[in-house]
């Protein structure tokens, strides 16, 4: 069972992995015996991030704003070793009553959440390609939300990009399969992370009251899920979303 979830020389990019949901991955796949290689828009907190993710295993990072192509093409530019797992996690929301709703948070949060996304798996692709094989497919995995799943209030453009990055999703891992590179969606549900911090802090217990298991995540949920798409045990699971939510989306009303 250890061998089955072993990614000993295996690398991987998470993106946004210097804090929240891509820290609790980028753990996980260096627990796992994955090198990894993170990003995030301020170079002072990939640096930070490396320093404490480099007692857990080999990790570098890039300073990278990924809402845009070109920084896209460039993060992988710089990778200069074989990828075998992609984690797009990178993301941004926004929140606003609909008259209110300002266009730029329309522009600010698909490109980032959606438009990068395909763009980096597109950048990264002669890399997956290099290392994929039949029995050992390469990986992309792309972190969604509940939010693209159940029905939010008034994050539009959020639940609209997620929506979006799901059914991109399964659009790749049938394009991709063919080609050996298996492409899931994560959709979390709440979790311990900036983004999130002012909806826990107001509401953590009702949150948690709500979900069936009665918790909000854990760290280690979310490297679970990302152990188990990226290793042997996952290696015939694609087009698949995944939510790791304490089955929230199963309540009615959510």
């Amino acid at each position: 069972m250890r061998g089955l979830f072993d990614l000993t020389g295996k690398t991987a990019l998470v993106t946004g992995g210097t804090r929240g949901i891509g820290m609790m991955i980028a753990r996980g796949l260096l627990d796992a015996g994955a090198k990894v290689h993170i990003s995030s828009r301020k170079p002072e907190a990939v640096e930070e991030a490396v320093k404490v993710l480099s007692a857990l295993g080999e990790v570098s990072g890039t300073p990278a704003d990924l809402s845009t192509r070109d920084e896209c093409e460039r993060l992988i530019s710089v990778l200069d070793e074989p990828l075998h797992i992609l984690v797009n996690n990178a993301g941004a929301t926004w929140g606003a009553t609909l008259e209110d709703f300002p266009d730029h948070a329309w522009d600010k949060v698909l490109d980032l959440n959606l438009k990068g996304p395909f763009y980096l798996t597109r950048a990264a692709l002669p890399l997956l390609r290099a290392v994929a094989t039949p029995d050992d497919p390469a990986r992309v995995i792309n972190i969604g939300s509940i939010d693209g799943i159940a029905v939010p209030q008034n994050r539009y453009s959020y639940a609209a990009s997620k929506a979006g990055l799901h059914q991109l999703t399964r659009v790749l891992a049938r394009e991709l399969g063919p080609q050996h590179i298996t492409v899931n969606a994560v959709a979390p549900g709440p979790f311990e992370s900036k983004m999130m911090a002012a909806t826990l802090a107001a509401a953590g217990e009702q949150i948690a009251a709500m979900a069936p298991l009665g918790r909000i995540g854990r760290p280690d949920d979310m490297a679970g899920i990302a152990v188990y798409l990226s290793s042997r045990a996952g290696s015939y699971v694609t087009g698949a979303v995944i939510p790791v939510d304490g089955g929230i989306t199963t309540v009615v009303g959510f």
